[in-house]
Order: structure tokens, then sequence, then C-alpha cells
């Protein structure tokens, strides 16, 4: 799966408690772990400069938190004074970073527009893929709780799929990580195919249930090929309402998906379903960024 991972905070959403759990990072396959703090500039007028006080006050406390690791996994310390987006690209760069893990608030279309994303702008910026966590989970779990959601972090992963270039993509990806883990830290897929509601007897479905189970059933034996235990649903109804639906009654760490419109102007037109998902979703997601 992902052994060099980078995992951002900015204290305020709690990531920086991961620095207790290294030990349980490393039984879902983890190796080396970046923690980035990105401090922002020191601005006064026209001049600009490192806020160097607040650099060495964050240097301190994830130090802190950090404490002893074990020997087996390496631990790096990223305090970096400038812009978000840039640093995060900067560092997960420098270190050769596989999987980018960040916090999200849930948000509007509209309000992304206006305040920004950090997490938007990555993902059309990077290549790497991006675990996106509410904040507020890692505030309510308990030491026990938070253990074993990282030693789980890849185990079961809902892919929602409808043949479409993006879902195969996702489907791709998570093929390819399957076959190069050295160890089961992926497990189990859940793929759900949602057909959306059909009222109208005048305008035929593009895609009929028997079509559906059967591309299901075909990616089912390619998926268990690579020893993946996979479950297959499908369901009528809205996307993203019954992806997010599925979602609650099943075993999973995370809903994998993409997107190639996040940011651009077909945002502002019609949300794609990747995007709605990082909006609305309470569970974590596994964001793989469309390449070209």
């Amino acid at each position: 799966m992902f052994e060099r991972i980078l995992i951002c905070t900015d204290f305020s959403d709690g990531f920086q408690r991961l620095s207790q759990f290294t030990s349980s990072l490393k039984l879902a396959g983890i190796r080396e772990i970046v923690f980035l703090h990105v401090v922002p500039l020191w601005e006064k007028g026209i001049v600009t400069k490192v806020d160097n006080e607040k650099v060495e006050q964050a240097e301190t406390e994830l130090a802190k938190a950090i404490g002893e690791s074990p020997s087996d996994v390496k631990v790096t310390i990223e305090v970096q004074s400038g812009k978000a987006v840039d640093t995060i690209l900067k560092v997960a760069q420098s270190h050769d970073s596989q999987l980018i893990i960040l916090g999200s608030q849930s948000r509007s279309i509209l309000t992304e527009k206006l305040v920004g994303s950090t997490m938007a702008d990555l993902s059309r910026q990077t290549k790497i893929p991006l675990l996106v966590i509410r904040p507020q989970l890692l505030s309510v779990y308990t030491t026990e709780e938070l253990s074993l959601r990282c030693q789980h972090l890849f185990r079961s992963l809902l892919i929602p799929y409808n043949d479409t270039k993006t879902s195969n993509y996702v489907l791709q990806q998570v093929k390819q990580l399957a076959e190069q883990q050295s160890d089961r830290y992926l497990q189990e897929c859940e793929l759900c195919w949602v057909l959306e509601d059909n009222n109208s007897s005048k305008s035929p479905r593009r895609v009929l249930p028997e079509q559906a189970e059967e591309r299901l059933s075909q990616i089912q034996a390619e998926l268990e090929t690579v020893n993946l235990q996979v479950k297959t649903h499908i369901q009528e109804g809205n996307p993203v309402t019954e992806v997010l639906q599925t979602a609650v009654m099943a075993n999973i760490s995370a809903i994998a998906v993409s997107s190639g419109t996040i940011g651009k102007l077909q945002e502002w037109l019609v949300s794609s379903f990747g995007a709605e998902i990082l909006r609305q979703s309470w569970y974590p997601v596994l964001f793989f960024p469309l390449t070209d």
C-alpha cells in the first residue's frame, strides 16, 4: 500500500494527535511518516518575512507530541513558512511521499469558491493520492479507537462504480495497490453501482440492472485475482445519497473516489460525484487525482 506518507496539520485539526500512533500506522504498512505544519508568512504592510518564533513553537510542539517512535518507523518533522498548498507539494516531492493525509471541513461549492480549500487546490495540482479525514473524527475517537483506526487505515474500501472513465480509473488504482502491497493491508472492497431513478417511460435507462450486475461480476472476479474479498451492490436513487447510505451499513475504512473537475468551471455548472463525496462524507475519503 502506502509506505511513505505526509501528514499535514494546522494544530486546530487535531492531526498532530496521529504522532502518538506511529506504531499503529506501522501495522498499516507505513514505514516513513512526515508531519508537516505550515506557518503563514509574517506580513506587515509590504514587508513579508518568516515568522521564526511561530516556526520554533511549532517544531517544539510536534517534537513533544511525537516523543519516541518505533526504530523501524522513520518520523520526520517539517515546519516551514509559506503558502499551504505550495509548501505541501514541495515537501511531498522532497520526501517522495506516496500519500498525503489532511483534514477537510464540510462545505458547499460556493463557500469553497469564496474562501478556498486546501484539499480542492491539492486535488488538481498533484498526482499523489489524498486521504481526507474530518477533523471531528480525530477529536471524538478514544486512544484505543484511534489506534485501531490507524492500524486498519486501508483495510476495506467502498468503491462507487458506474463504468465511467473516472470510476474505472479508481478501480485501476485500487487493483494496482493490491498487487503491490507487501502484506494484506488492503483486504476488502465493496463495489456500489447506483442506477439513477428513472420515472419516465419515455426515457430508457442508460444501463439496465442486469447489465450492471454482469459488469460487477466481471470486476469482482478481476479483483479476486489480486487476493481481495469483494462484495457488490446495485441500488437505485441519487448516487451521492445512496453511496453515503451504503457506507453507514458497510464495514469500511474509506470511500475511494476520483474527479477531474474539482476547482474548474464545470464544478460551478454541475458538481462532480467525487467532489460531492469529498464535501459531504463523514467517512475518510481516499481520493485519486485524475491524471490526463
